[in-house]
């Protein structure tokens, strides 16, 4: 099996005040989880000082490159030819963060490497059996 894939990107953190600011973050993929990304943050950033991760579908990010896409807590759409916008949205507001197109697109290719579309694969039998507290 393909090992995880773990990028490092610069994104810029949209804020009303004091403005945006570059903050360092961490695009995950595993191909024993094969539809999901993670996007992880250092605790600094965030308001209670925990690290913060957000989890979506790898497609999701990939139609974000072309359009507007996603309808719930992500969305992603583009802007301009070279940045791409990610909405996080909570119950208190949404985090918005700008980051590098060309960054996704290379995160993105060796995750479809690693799995290609179409071809993603779950583990039911041995995720109900982590879920039930059993062994796979």
């Amino acid at each position: 099996m393909q090992s995880a894939i773990d990028q490092a990107v610069q994104v810029r953190l949209i804020a009303t005040a004091p403005g945006s600011r570059p903050v360092p973050a961490t695009l995950h993929y595993h191909p024993a989880d094969p539809l999901a990304v993670r996007m992880s943050f250092p605790p600094e950033i965030s308001l209670d000082g925990a690290a913060v991760e957000w989890t979506f579908a790898r497609e999701l990010l990939s139609e974000g490159l072309r359009g507007a896409a996603g309808t719930g807590d992500v969305r992603v759409r583009p802007l301009g030819g070279d940045r791409t916008v990610l909405e996080l949205h909570v119950a208190d507001g949404v985090a918005m963060v700008q980051m590098s197109s060309a960054d996704i697109r290379l995160f993105l290719a060796r995750a479809y490497e690693a799995v290609p579309a179409g071809e993603e694969q779950l583990d039911v039998d041995g995720g109900l059996a982590e879920l039930l507290g059993g062994e796979s």
